[in-house]
């Protein structure tokens, strides 16, 4: 990254981004990651990205239909939903799994209560509504039986 902001790939400037880049994790470290109590079922994370991957070129579709089709433009929504998961590093990997999926985005973040607000792009009615929230339901179900569920 460095030869990239540099312009040129030299000896030097691989050599001094090497050196600001070990004077950076070195000297201004981040925070520890409250990760001693998770315990990660690789097989489930594996065959969750896969279902992620599929969720994610639909809702690209979907949007993208959205955008050029002709007529109305849909209802949006705003939903409030739980997130039951008891680390907060999960917490952030669901924020960030659903935020990355087009057609929807976390508005607010409610942590002592564990609730997620959301915006829906398309909630024209109420069967567009009730699918949203079984995916947050979907979403927090796959996040504990990846992270905190009790694996053998």
């Amino acid at each position: 990254m460095w030869c990239l902001l540099m312009g040129e790939v030299t000896w030097a400037n691989v050599f001094g981004g090497m050196l600001v880049g070990l004077g950076i994790v070195f000297l201004l470290p981040l925070p520890a990651m409250p990760i001693s109590e998770l315990n990660v079922s690789w097989g489930r994370l594996i065959r969750y990205m896969f279902i992620w991957t599929g969720e994610l070129l639909w809702a690209s579709v979907k949007v993208g239909w959205i955008a050029i089709r002709p007529g109305e433009k849909p209802k949006n929504a705003i939903l409030r939903g739980p997130m039951r998961v008891e680390n907060e590093l999960v917490l952030s990997f669901a924020v960030v799994l659903y935020n990355l999926q087009p057609g929807g985005t976390v508005a607010e973040i409610d942590i002592a209560n564990r609730m997620l607000t959301v915006h829906v792009l398309e909630a024209t009615t109420q069967a567009d509504i009730d699918r949203e929230v079984a995916n947050l339901v979907s979403l927090e179900r796959h996040m504990i039986s990846i992270f905190e569920g009790k694996h053998k």
